[in-house]
């Protein structure tokens, strides 16, 4: 009997140090700094508003009118009732593994036509813009938006196709009346 008494009471204390080690490597565990490095919970890219660079905006003139630079550019993100003649193209972004981007163009206009172009600052090229926010490429260099001369050599054309005949059409089907004679 007092041999179970004593493997009981070693296999409790072995019990309580193991709890006791679980718990302390628990507490290491749920520190912040840890627990954000250990588990990523998904975050959601959010991407709104216009993509504005400096290639479009260069095509962008004063004196064009409002459809017209509507037609360039997209509507604007933002109008106000009350400011008629302003229109705010802001464009903002958030993915993971880049940096949130923010950028605003503010166009004024004079009854139908553009008297101003505020951009804030200087807006990224196309391939500027597309690298920024391209984590998946290959040690971070961007993807050329275009194929070169000879990608484009390389490429195979379509196969031709044989011409297809229309297909013949059966005689028209002859329908009794919707209403009975009278």
């Amino acid at each position: 009997m007092r041999l179970i008494s004593t493997v009981r009471s070693s296999l409790l204390m072995l019990a309580a140090v193991g709890v006791t080690a679980g718990l302390t490597g628990c507490e290491n565990l749920m520190s912040k700094e840890s627990l954000t490095n250990i588990v990523r919970p998904y975050s959601v890219e959010v991407v709104q508003g216009n993509v504005l660079t400096k290639e479009l905006m260069e095509r962008v003139q004063i004196g064009m009118p409002r459809a017209q630079v509507r037609d360039l550019l997209g509507s604007p993100l933002l109008t106000d009732v009350f400011h008629g003649d302003r229109w705010d193209y802001v464009f903002t972004i958030r993915r993971r593994g880049t940096e949130p981007q923010r950028r605003s163009v503010v166009l004024m206009f004079n009854g139908d036509r553009l008297v101003s172009v505020d951009t804030g600052g200087e807006l990224p090229s196309e391939e500027a813009f597309v690298a920024s926010i391209d984590s998946g490429s290959a040690g971070g260099k961007a993807r050329p938006l275009a194929l070169s001369a000879d990608e484009l050599q390389s490429l195979k054309p379509p196969p031709k196709q044989a011409a297809v005949e229309p297909p013949t059409v059966p005689p028209g089907r002859v329908y009794p009346p919707l209403e009975p004679p009278r």
